[in-house]
């Protein structure tokens, strides 16, 4: 006879605490998109006391996202956030897994040193390098144009590191054999390699692109011009000083929320084994 699976207390209590710290998560974002769907004059009608209504609208409309799309520039900052993420996942695969391929397969002076400034790059706030980096953008004259957005994210720390603790698992023999059978090592990267390394690849690809999306500090620095303005800058803008647009914003930031949510729908199993395939496992 089969032995049915018992779920034991500590599992059930697990799971409840669990439940509760995701719904205290999920009740905001709720709220933010019901208020995103009711009139802009009626946002805190239900938010005292608190009921159904408050999280459910009764009277659903649309016309906030419209106006965000025919008053402001969301669609094409949409447009823009896209551009960059995108150019930016493609080229820092490329040079990233080149990199890490090159720091787990082969030896050379100085490697321990190279891999060394790899992980201090990672480690080091974003914030801190702004002014160098900025003088260094408008030095290769890239200021205010689509280079300025995506080149400074290509050569990515923690993206070499993924790629190195992923290749070093790679059997070297498997490789060497290739060498004998007289292949290039571009061509042993590019058929051997790369096609076992999908996890990994997954793993940049989703933390590569949510990092651009959400990236507001150095696109406000780099691009001064409405025609390069990216998502979070175009959310940003219903808040100002003299006035918040409080409609507007929920609208936009729901709105700007679909694409890295349906990426991370599609690919989150992947996500999740190239995570624990990469030597970040606990």
């Amino acid at each position: 006879m089969k032995k049915k699976n018992k779920i034991s207390k500590k599992t059930i209590i697990i799971f409840i605490v669990l439940a509760i710290i995701g719904l205290i998560y999920f009740i905001p974002l709720e709220w933010v998109t019901a208020s995103s769907l009711r009139p802009s004059g009626s946002l805190y009608e239900y938010t005292e006391p608190l009921n159904m209504e408050t999280f459910i609208p009764v009277n659903i409309t649309f016309e906030n996202y419209v106006n965000i799309f025919t008053q402001q520039h969301f669609g094409r900052a949409l447009m823009n956030s896209l551009i960059v993420a995108c150019s930016t996942v493609l080229l820092t695969l490329l040079v990233s897994s080149m990199a890490g391929f090159a720091l787990a397969k082969f030896d050379f002076p100085g490697k321990k040193i190279v891999f060394a400034i790899v992980l201090i790059t990672f480690m080091v706030p974003f914030e801190s390098i702004v002014i160098p980096l900025y003088l260094t953008v408008s030095a290769l004259g890239f200021i205010n144009t689509y280079a300025a957005l995506i080149l400074p994210g290509v050569a990515n720390g923690l993206a070499i590191f993924l790629f190195n603790q992923f290749f070093s698992e790679i059997p070297t023999e498997i490789l060497e054999a290739a060498r004998i059978d007289g292949a290039s090592w571009f061509r042993i990267y590019r058929k051997i390699v790369i096609p076992l390394s999908v996890p990994a690849i997954i793993t940049v690809i989703v933390m590569v692109f949510m990092f651009q999306w959400n990236s507001l500090f150095w696109p406000l620095v780099a691009t001064h011009s409405t025609r390069l303005e990216v998502v979070q800058v175009a959310i940003s803008a219903n808040r100002m000083t003299e006035a918040t647009h409080w409609a507007n914003l929920f609208s936009s930031a729901v709105a700007g929320s679909i694409p890295p949510m349906v990426l991370f729908f599609f690919l989150q199993k992947y996500f999740v084994r190239g995570i624990s395939g990469t030597g970040l496992k606990s």
